[in-house]
Formats: C-alpha cells, sequence, structure tokens
C-alpha cells in the first residue's frame, strides 16, 4: 500500500481494515506499517522514530471495533489476544538496523512507546494529551491501530513504527482570571494560546525531513529479517 483510508475520512472501521484481510488471503505474513503521530513523552523530539510495543484504543473499547459483529471464523479466531500484538523479534531488528543506519552523531533518536489511537481529525485537546500521556501513551495518532487487530487476528506479524512530527501540549490551558494576563492586549494573549499548538504544514514537513531515516531504517530491518 501507498498511504491509508482513515477512519476521519468518514470510512467504516471495517472499510478501512479491509486491506489487511486482503494481504491474508495473498499469503502475507508480516505486516510493517509507519504512521505520524504527535509526542506525548516529553522525552521524544520531533523527527524522532519511535517502535510501537503496545497501544491503546479507547474506540475499540467504546465499540468502535473492527472485530465487532459475527466472527470470520476463515481468518481467526472469536476473541484474539492482543499481549503480544508487537512482535518482539521484529521490534529487536530494528534496533540493530538503527545501529547500523544512523550514526551516532544524529540527533534523531529511536524510542520504543505505546501509541494511542484517536478518531479524529482535530488535534487533540491538552486536557485530552495529558489524559492519554496519563493512561501510559507516548504517541498519539489517527491510524493503525484497527489495522494491528485485524493482522493479529489474521495471525499476521506486526511492525510499526511512528514518526514524531509534533510535541503535543501538556500544559493546562492558561486560565482567564490570571492576574498575569489582566495587562496584557489581545495578540499577546493570541500569543500565549498559540504557544505548542499543531499545525498540519509543520506536521508535513516533519515527515518530509525525517523520510530518508524511515525508509532506510525499514529497508535494513527487513534485509536482517528475510535476507537481501
Amino acid at each position: 500500500m501507498v498511504g491509508r483510508a482513515h477512519y476521519y475520512e468518514g470510512h467504516s472501521i471495517n472499510q478501512i481494515t479491509l486491506p489487511v484481510r486482503v494481504f491474508k488471503l495473498l499469503g502475507v505474513d508480516t505486516l510493517i506499517l509507519t504512521n505520524a503521530a504527535g509526542g506525548l513523552n516529553p522525552e521524544y523530539a520531533v523527527g524522532d522514530i519511535a517502535v510501537l510495543n503496545d497501544h491503546i484504543f479507547l474506540a475499540g473499547l467504546a465499540g468502535i471495533h473492527p472485530l465487532r459483529g459475527p466472527n470470520a471464523e476463515e481468518f481467526g479466531v472469536r476473541f484474539p489476544p492482543l499481549s503480544d500484538a508487537y512482535d518482539l523479534d521484529l521490534r529487536r531488528n530494528v534496533h540493530k538496523a538503527w545501529k547500523t543506519v544512523i550514526p551516532p552523531e544524529s540527533k534523531r533518536r529511536l524510542h520504543e512507546g505505546v501509541y494511542a489511537f484517536v478518531g479524529g481529525p482535530s488535534y487533540e485537546t491538552r486536557a485530552e494529551c495529558r489524559m492519554l500521556h496519563h493512561l501510559g501513551a507516548d504517541l498519539v495518532g489517527m491510524s493503525t491501530v484497527p489495522e494491528i487487530v485485524v493482522a493479529r487476528h489474521c495471525g499476521i506479524r506486526v511492525l510499526a513504527l511512528s514518526l514524531v512530527t509534533n510535541s503535543a501540549v501538556l500544559k493546562p490551558v492558561p486560565r482567564g482570571d490570571d492576574n498575569l494576563l489582566q495587562t496584557k492586549d489581545q495578540s499577546e494573549l493570541d500569543t500565549i494560546l498559540q504557544e505548542g499548538k499543531a499545525n498540519h504544514e509543520e506536521v508535513l514537513e516533519a515527515g518530509r525531513s525525517a523520510a530518508v531515516d524511515m525508509q532506510r531504517v525499514v529497508e535494513n530491518t527487513i534485509t536482517l529479517i528475510f535476507g537481501d
């Protein structure tokens, strides 16, 4: 695939995961997914890459789930476990590949973390970011998890990588009764409120600047796993 269909575009949860079932029928046994994500972990910088090792699927817990309804027995069991969703051997090879292709002096860092899926398309509020971070999420984004759930239902091994394209704002919104704000004019108030706000163009630019490194890491990982 080149890109993907997103839930926020108006597709159903079953439509966005259909390609994974097609992969299974074509004999695919390993799925590598990449995405752009907001960094909830303060240690993550824009341009860093994170290997996913777990996820938080609040929509799924609320019933917006790709396996809801009659089970497709030809693909998998009724109640698939997800405690092993992110293949350990695949993750191990990413770390090996990283040391091979990314020079030690690079500012870009590799992490392992937990990804929280949200429906979108609006970026998260500050309170939502703090909630997700308190729940244990290091990253937040609008894709990937539904496909991973279906892949694991099909018995497909999964590797997922997130590129940190923006840092989520965890600091609470300034209060209107803050004494320090009473003498500021409207432009100064706007500047304070805009601090750290997610900007889609900045997200795209961060993705473009890191794309080559992401591709090199994925290609080298594939070589380590499957050979030349």
